[in-house]
């Protein structure tokens, strides 16, 4: 019998620690139509109401297998909390951002100070601790947030980040500060309220927006400064190819670098990656686990225990349309393969 819970399993895979068999779970957003039909916590309303919030992550540890319990499901939390207006999205769409509360200036920009009791952020921490109530401690909880770069972006709109970043250094600085601060801020206070890991899903820090040079210069410091000043375990996820910054995001400080299967060879990046962190991935959310079929789905989770992925996770946020079965069949290739 092993000594392992799913909660020391999974931090102990992220640490690069030897396992007696690889977990699997999902770092990226969990919440499936599926699931928000069968326990009754449908979008929009569960991302403002903690115990719907709770109980829908909970189902997809519960009816699927995955060994960990994540929440939130989008990348707004925060961002609406510091000012931006966000639209919540529909049953199926993830809320996104529609406004922006500094595009010209930053000169009254600051974290507010009652910034945790703010917006959605007090239904958020409350989850966490109805999620460890429940599933108690021995299943890993899992605080998902935006990354200080994308907030930074969220916060200028992406159009005044991108031309800051080339005209304006200072102000591109200054918004990249200003995010990480508070990102440090939220984070730890999911900490607090009993995560176990936080996941940070920063897309505008992907190279399909910012160069591999902007990426060393500007933006590794920001997630340097945030891992180092966050009380746990923490995961960097970063969409698209990442292949190019790969090697810099070794250096940020994460024990968990979650990638997508744009990156090609897991091999590879293991080699890139060395002991400086672990990979999580990467399985297809778009191309495999949404539309399977089930073959392809274990015949991906197959390749990617074997090419030593360190924790197998879908390769970004679980479309909310991906059937539960589908979600299944990964878990069951897992099992299967330490069978």
């Amino acid at each position: 019998m092993s000594n392992f819970t799913m909660k020391t399993r999974l931090l102990a895979a992220l640490k690069g620690e030897a396992v007696d068999k690889i977990p699997v779970c999902s770092v990226t957003q969990t919440g499936i139509v599926e699931l928000m039909d069968e326990v009754g916590a449908a979008w929009p309303e569960a991302h403002t109401d903690a115990e719907l919030m709770a109980k829908l992550a909970i189902a997809n540890y519960e009816l699927s297998g995955l060994e960990a319990v994540r929440v939130p499901y989008c990348l707004t939390v925060l961002v609406e909390a510091m000012g931006c207006e966000i639209n919540m999205g529909t049953k199926n769409r993830q809320p996104s951002v529609t406004g922006h509360p500094y595009p010209k200036s930053l000169d009254d920009a600051a974290i507010p100070e009652d910034l945790l009791e703010r917006g959605r952020i007090p239904a958020v921490l409350e989850a966490i601790k109805l999620v460890r109530e429940k599933v108690g401690p021995d299943v890993p909880v899992i605080g998902g947030m935006e990354g200080p770069i994308t907030i930074a972006s969220d916060l200028v709109s992406v159009k005044s980040f991108m031309k800051w970043s080339i005209k304006k250094p200072e102000l591109f600085g200054q918004a990249l500060d200003l995010a990480t601060e508070a990102a440090i801020s939220y984070a730890n206070a999911m900490v607090k309220a009993g995560a176990d890991i936080i996941s940070v899903a920063d897309p505008v820090a992907s190279p399909d927006l910012m160069s591999p040079d902007s990426f060393r210069d500007s933006l590794q410091p920001r997630l340097q400064k945030f891992s180092g000043s966050v009380d746990s375990v923490t995961i960097l996820h970063i969409c698209g190819n990442v292949n190019s910054v790969l090697d810099y995001m070794a250096d940020c400080g994460f024990e968990g670098l979650s990638v997508e299967e744009k990156i090609g060879s897991v091999k590879q990046a293991k080699e890139v990656i060395g002991d400086r962190a672990t990979l999580v991935g990467n399985i297809s959310s778009p191309f495999t686990l949404l539309p399977g079929p089930e073959d392809k789905i274990r015949t991906e989770s197959k390749q990617a225990l074997e090419d030593g992925i360190d924790v197998l996770a879908p390769g970004c946020g679980i479309a909310p349309m991906t059937p539960l079965e589908n979600i299944k069949a990964m878990v069951a290739t897992r099992d299967e393969y330490y069978a």
